[in-house]
């Protein structure tokens, strides 16, 4: 019966290992890839800032509407990076760290259970020892050997009771600071997330706000400046063909011809008046 409590003490103790080793595992693996997820938004928000600079070089360059409607963008979106920064702090305190502290937790179970499994061993072995001497002599010598193996019982019941009391704290505990780690990484989410619907509405806003024709008419008139009409005359009169220019003079040439012709033609006529005129005072006469 002695050896029966003892085997079934063993397996409690190993039921009670196997836990510690699930929490080490799983807990490991939480931490690193939480860390890892913290670390990916770290270099998110870095990049996020390179954007930012990148698109107040690019707005310094263009037309009024547009540059302030980038300029208000990146000014929005330089805010979001300060909420990802305090997400990335908050996510590594409230997170990472409890789930880093689980390393020490767990150390310090195992050395609980070492104990207890030195307590059960050195009772297995005297109650081995006992065992044999009743075999061997069953004279008084076996009363020493049970004496022995009574305080080794006495022992292993103790360390026993105290693991099952460490390892029911820790159970209580590890619920405890899972609920805590992951409500906080909820909510920290949540609360970055609500801040970043705000500041993208902003940003949207303000990209919707940059008026488009307002912009072109600044761009067209930088492209025609004012006297761009009158110059736009002086290369088309320069850009005509010889040819071209030819035609004029003959034109203006034949123009002049023709009035000298006419001119000539009525100073003749008004000679000939004179003449019918003088032939007439001269008949009256005679």
């Amino acid at each position: 019966m002695l050896r029966r409590s003892l085997e079934n003490r063993d397996a409690q103790t190993r039921q009670l290992q196997d836990a510690v080793t699930n929490v080490e595992k799983h807990f490991g693996e939480l931490c690193q890839i939480f860390a890892a997820y913290v670390r990916k938004t770290a270099r998110l928000r870095d990049k996020a800032d390179l954007l930012v600079n990148e698109i107040n070089m690019y707005a310094s360059t263009e037309t009024p509407n547009l540059k302030q409607g980038l300029k208000n963008f990146a000014d929005e979106f330089a805010k979001l990076q300060d909420y990802r920064q305090a997400e990335v702090e908050r996510l590594e305190a409230k997170v990472v760290e409890p789930l880093k502290a689980y390393g020490t937790i767990v150390k310090m179970k195992r050395d609980d259970l070492k104990a207890t499994l030195t307590a059960r061993n050195r009772e297995a072995k005297q109650l081995t020892q006992l065992e044999r001497t009743r075999q061997r002599n069953p004279s008084d010598r076996h009363v020493i050997a049970e004496t022995e193996l009574q305080r080794a019982t006495m022992d292993a019941t103790r360390t026993t009771r105290h693991l099952e009391e460490t390892i029911d704290n820790f159970e209580k505990q590890k619920i405890k600071d899972i609920k805590n780690i992951f409500s906080e990484f909820i909510t920290i989410e949540m609360l970055f997330h609500g801040k970043a619907l705000e500041v993208y509405t902003a940003a949207y806003q303000n990209i919707q706000k940059i008026d488009e024709e307002e912009d072109l008419e600044v761009f067209r008139n930088s492209l025609y400046p004012p006297d761009y009409s009158s110059r736009l005359d002086i290369v088309r009169a320069n850009s005509k063909s010889p040819l071209q220019r030819s035609l004029s003079a003959k034109c203006v040439s034949g123009t002049g011809q023709v009035s000298t012709c006419r001119l000539r033609k009525d100073q003749q006529a008004d000679d000939d008046d004179d003449d019918d005129e003088e032939l007439d005072i001269t008949e009256e006469e005679n």
